[in-house]
C-alpha cells in the first residue's frame, strides 16, 4: 500500500460535514466524495482516507490535511491532477506528497488554526453569505446598535491557556477530558472590499478542540459584544463547568479550518 499526505480545500455549504456517514446514508460528505474519486483512480480496489479534523456540516477548509492509503503507486503531481479532474468544483486537492504508513493526520497534530468570519453590517451581503456569518447587534444603551469589539477583545483573552471547556462544547461521552489548551484567540479586521466594509474574524489556535467548541466560544463572544453576557460570566463558566450554555453556538457557515501544523510552536 502507498500513503500520501494531501492538503485539501473545500466549500462546506453543500456537505453534511467531513465524515462519511455510512453506506445507508445518502447525505453527501467531503470524505465520501473524495473516497469515491480515489476508488475510481484505483479501479475500485480497497483504499482508506483519514483527516486531521472532522469539520461540521457547512464548515469550510483551506488547510485540511488528509492521509490516503491506496494500492497503486502514483506520482504525487499526477495524483493531485487526477483527483482534481474528478472532484466537484467545491473540493480541491491543494498539495500532494508522500508520507509514511505511521503518519496519523489526527493524532500527530500539534496545533490547528481556525478563522470564524463575521460581519456586523446592518444588511447581510448575499455574495458572502456562505462564508461570512451575519451577526445582528442588539440595540441598547451599551452597544448603540453595534457589537462592542473592545469587550470582545477582552473576552478573547479569557479563553487563552488551559481551561475546562465543558461549558463551551457539545456533550461527548467518548471524550476522556474536556480540558483543552488555546494557544491564541483574537479578533482581526479582514479586508473583503469591495463586497462589504466591515468583516472581522476570530482567529483561534489550539492543540485540539471539543465538538462545537469553537462555535460555542464564538457564540459567547458575540453575546459579550451585544451586552447580553459579561466577562465575569465567561470566567465563571471556565472555572466551574455549567450544564446550561451561556450562549447558543455560532452558525457553521462562518467557520474555516485554515491550517494544521505538525511542528511544535
Amino acid at each position: 500500500m502507498n500513503c500520501y499526505k494531501l492538503k485539501v480545500a473545500y466549500k462546506g455549504t453543500n456537505y453534511f460535514g467531513w465524515q462519511d456517514l455510512g453506506a445507508n446514508e445518502s447525505k453527501p460528505t467531503v470524505q465520501a466524495t473524495i473516497h469515491s474519486v480515489l476508488k475510481k483512480i484505483c479501479k475500485y480496489q480497497a483504499c482508506t482516507i483519514a483527516a486531521a479534523s472532522r469539520t461540521d456540516a457547512g464548515v469550510h477548509a483551506q488547510g485540511q490535511v488528509v492521509k490516503v492509503t491506496i494500492p497503486r503507486e502514483i506520482e504525487t503531481g499526477k495524483l493531485l491532477r487526477g483527483m482534481n479532474s474528478l472532484l466537484p468544483d467545491d473540493i480541491r486537492i491543494v498539495n500532494s506528497e508522500n508520507c509514511t504508513q505511521e503518519f496519523n493526520p489526527n493524532k500527530d497534530v500539534k496545533s490547528k488554526q481556525y478563522h470564524y468570519y463575521f460581519s456586523p453590517e446592518p444588511i447581510s451581503n448575499p455574495v458572502l453569505d456562505d462564508f461570512v456569518a451575519h451577526v445582528t447587534p442588539v440595540k441598547d444603551a451599551s452597544t448603540t446598535g453595534h457589537l462592542n469589539l473592545d469587550t470582545m477583545h477582552q473576552a478573547c483573552e479569557l479563553f487563552i491557556g488551559e481551561h475546562d471547556f465543558y461549558s463551551f462544547a457539545t456533550r461527548d461521552a467518548s471524550v476522556a477530558t474536556t480540558v483543552r489548551v488555546l494557544l491564541s484567540c483574537m479578533i482581526v479586521k479582514a479586508d473583503f472590499s469591495p463586497f462589504v466594509d466591515e468583516v472581522y474574524y476570530v482567529k483561534i489556535t489550539g492543540g485540539g478542540f471539543l465538538r462545537h467548541m469553537i462555535r460555542y466560544i464564538v457564540g459567547a463572544l458575540f453575546d459579550v459584544g451585544r451586552g447580553k453576557i459579561s466577562l465575569p460570566q465567561i470566567s465563571a463558566a471556565l472555572r466551574s463547568p455549567m450544564e446550561d450554555k451561556l450562549s447558543p453556538k455560532a452558525k457553521a457557515r462562518g467557520l474555516h479550518l485554515i491550517h494544521v501544523s505538525y511542528e511544535e510552536t
